[in-house]
C-alpha cells in the first residue's frame, strides 16, 4: 500500500470529545496490516541519528515502538501523570480542551542521547513541548519530532518553532 492510501483511512470525528473538536481517529489506519506498515515505514525514514525513539502516550505509543522496532534502537514511553512505577519527572502542559501532566521515568534518556519524539497529533503543541521538556530534563536531546498529522488551525508548529527553532518538525498528514 502507498502512504497516501493508508493515509486516507483517517477519519474525522467532530465534536468529539467536546464540541468544536474535530477527533482524528486512526484505527482504521491501524485495522489495516498493510497501511500501519506503510505508516512506520515512511516515519522510519524520517529517523536521521537518532539513537532513541519516544512514544506520548498513548497513540504516539503506537508508532514510536514500531518505528523504533524498525530502527533497533530503544523505545521510551512519555505518559500521562501516575502510570510509571518508577522515579518519574513530570510537566504540565495546556492542550486545545484542557490541562494534562507528562511522566518520563528519571533514567529512561541518557544523557547525551539523540531523540527522535513520535506522537499522532500536532495540535496545540502543549503535548509536544511537554515530552520535549521532559526528554531535555534528562540531558536527552530531541533532534526529530514526528506527528501522523498535524492540525494547522491550531498553531502548535508555530509555538514549537517559536521555543524550539533548532528542532525540525514533520506532519505526514496536515488538516
Amino acid at each position: 500500500m502507498q502512504i497516501a492510501g493508508a493515509l486516507s483511512l483517517i477519519r474525522e470525528i467532530p465534536d468529539y470529545p467536546k464540541p468544536g473538536i474535530r477527533f482524528q481517529d486512526i484505527t482504521p489506519l491501524l485495522a489495516d496490516g498493510n497501511a500501519f506498515f506503510a505508516v512506520t515505514q515512511e516515519l522510519a525514514t524520517l529517523a536521521h541519528g537518532c539513537n532513541v525513539v519516544a512514544g506520548i502516550e498513548a497513540r504516539g505509543f503506537i508508532f514510536a515502538s514500531a518505528v523504533a522496532n524498525q530502527l533497533k534502537t530503544g523505545f521510551v514511553p512519555i505518559r500521562k501523570a501516575g502510570k510509571l512505577p518508577f522515579t518519574t519527572i513530570s510537566e504540565k502542559y495546556g492542550l486545545e480542551y484542557g490541562i494534562d501532566t507528562l511522566e518520563m521515568h528519571t533514567d529512561a534518556i541518557g544523557a547525551g542521547s539523540k531523540v527522535m519524539l513520535i506522537d499522532d497529533v500536532l495540535a496545540s503543541g502543549g503535548t509536544i513541548g511537554a515530552a520535549i521538556e521532559l526528554v531535555q530534563r534528562c540531558g536527552g536531546e530531541v533532534i526529530q519530532v514526528v506527528a501522523l498529522l498535524e492540525i494547522k488551525g491550531l498553531s502548535g508548529r508555530e509555538t514549537l518553532n517559536c521555543k524550539y527553532p533548532q528542532i525540525p518538525i514533520t506532519c505526514l498528514v496536515l488538516s
